[in-house]
């Protein structure tokens, strides 16, 4: 899954896509680059990120879908909690609602359900704003596992199919590192709770407190940790270096034939 940041503070390319233009190209040319999934979002949840109103979110998204459908029949995901936008994006053309509010969000739940599009459920402990204050845990591997089995629950009742639902343990939303690292270990705990597991561990700042990178030198790092997942069954992981991380998952594919 490609990410196309349409915003102009996330955290990695913020500012890099704001224009429809600038942001259907780069889409197009991750397609290229072996994307299987465009992730199309206009709000940004880095930390301590603010809200943004609905019509500004539909104005970032709903050009930016439309032109990539004018080119490309890629499948196309948008990143966002607003039922609103879900259902402008879908009739856009977007087939996947990919939510870190794991569709809480008031009308949410609702809206996802009469889409009937697949959707991907995110952990998050708190907010965006707050959401790195001391983030506590018991067991972070097990409360998560147990939170999202309840989304999926709700979703379930809600007349969405588990086989159409992904889940994404959430690293680096209200985690430690020593969290974040947890649940990638853990990861395939996750893969029996519905259709799937995404992973997004792409240029995070628990590669910062690892290895002491600055955002701009994580390719290599968010490369490896996105092949370490895929060895693990996950799957879908979202990246922003799709060329060098569809290198790498061709290499884990041919290694685990050879097994």
């Amino acid at each position: 899954m490609g990410i196309v940041n349409v915003t102009p503070d996330s955290f990695s390319d913020g500012g890099r896509h704001l224009e429809m233009t600038a942001a259907v190209e780069h889409a197009l040319s991750l397609a290229e680059q072996g994307a299987d999934w465009l992730d199309i979002g206009g709000e940004s949840t880095r930390p301590g990120a603010a809200d943004v109103p609905v019509e500004e979110e539909l104005k970032r998204v709903v050009p930016v879908i439309e032109g990539i459908r004018r080119h490309s029949q890629q499948p196309i995901s948008i990143d966002t909690s607003k039922p609103e936008v879900m259902r402008a994006a879908v009739a856009a053309g977007a087939s996947l609602i990919n939510d870190v509010r794991a569709l809480r969000a008031p009308g949410a739940l609702e809206a996802a359900a009469e889409l009937r599009v697949p959707v991907c459920l995110m952990h998050m402990q708190g907010q965006p704003r707050t959401m790195q204050q001391a983030p506590h845990y018991a067991d972070v591997v097990a409360e998560v596992e147990q939170w999202l089995r309840q989304r999926v629950a709700a979703c379930a009742a809600a007349g969405i199919p588990e086989s159409t639902i992904l889940v994404d343990p959430g690293i680096g939303f209200g985690k430690t590192l020593a969290h974040n690292l947890a649940l990638m270990r853990a990861c395939d705990r996750f893969d029996q709770l519905a259709g799937g597991v995404l992973m997004g561990v792409s240029r995070k700042s628990w590669l910062e407190k690892l290895l002491g990178l600055p955002v701009e030198d994580r390719t290599c790092s968010s490369v490896v940790a996105a092949a370490l997942m895929a060895q693990r069954g996950m799957t879908m992981v979202r990246v922003h270096d799709v060329a060098e991380t569809a290198q790498a998952l061709r290499l884990v594919q041919a290694w685990e034939q050879e097994q």
